[in-house]
């Protein structure tokens, strides 16, 4: 059996009904900005430096980020030329290695979830490596993110960052035997994403997850 890249877990039964409807219409054709879901919800202060962030390194906002060389998180997409939607987008691929690195690092409480999340982008992605720890699994091979577009509110505070996930390379590994538990392609390869970021109120530059909507077995990715 293949572990799926961020399962929507049992204890999140009732949220995760709500995002699939949210997502499931497919409607990206709203040109009402003021009305992204989440756009309301608050932040939480991370523990880190507000620094500008650096998605492609290391250690943005000096939080360690970095995965295990077999796990491999791409992001084959364009930065958006509007600077807030740029860092946005950054913080949200800063907020999938942040899972993942609390998925190998065997803990939820990993200082780069705390920081890159907030509110229930921070409770999304504490089960989701709980899940993962309960199994007894940790990630190996290449999760690749693509079509990612932004949307921003008028008041600049929040931007919807949504793209499709290919998990057709990315399984499960179990930590005791070190098997990779493979599956055939399939259409449950591919998920859409829409997550909610929010401007970190003193941070320049920095973007925190505060909703995250997960359509599953997404067509329109393949």
């Amino acid at each position: 059996m293949k572990r799926r890249s961020l399962p929507v877990a049992a204890a999140l039964a009732t949220s995760a009904a709500l995002l699939l409807t949210a997502c499931g219409g497919g409607d990206d054709k709203s040109s009402d900005k003021d009305k992204i879901a989440g756009a309301d919800q608050g932040t939480e202060k991370p523990k880190k430096s507000a620094e500008p962030a650096g998605a492609a390194q290391d250690k943005p906002d000096g939080v360690d980020v970095s995965l295990p060389k077999d796990m491999n998180l791409v992001f084959d997409w364009d930065k958006p030329k509007d600077k807030n939607e740029a860092a946005a987008m950054d913080d949200a691929a800063n907020y999938l290695r942040a899972i993942y690195r609390g998925v190998d690092k065997r803990t939820a409480k990993e200082a780069a979830v705390t920081a890159y999340s907030t509110g229930e982008g921070l409770h999304y992605a504490q089960v989701q490596i709980g899940e993962w720890i309960k199994g007894g699994w940790t990630a190996t091979g290449t999760l690749r993110h693509y079509d990612a577009t932004t949307r921003s509110t008028t008041n600049g505070k929040s931007v919807e960052v949504a793209f499709c996930a290919d998990a057709g390379k990315f399984f499960g590994k179990e930590i005791k035997t070190k098997k990779i538990l493979t599956t055939e392609p399939s259409i449950s390869d591919f998920d859409y994403f829409k997550i909610i970021m929010v401007k970190f109120p003193t941070g320049d530059d920095l973007w925190q997850a505060s909703k995250v909507f997960v359509e599953t077995k997404a067509a329109k990715c393949q």
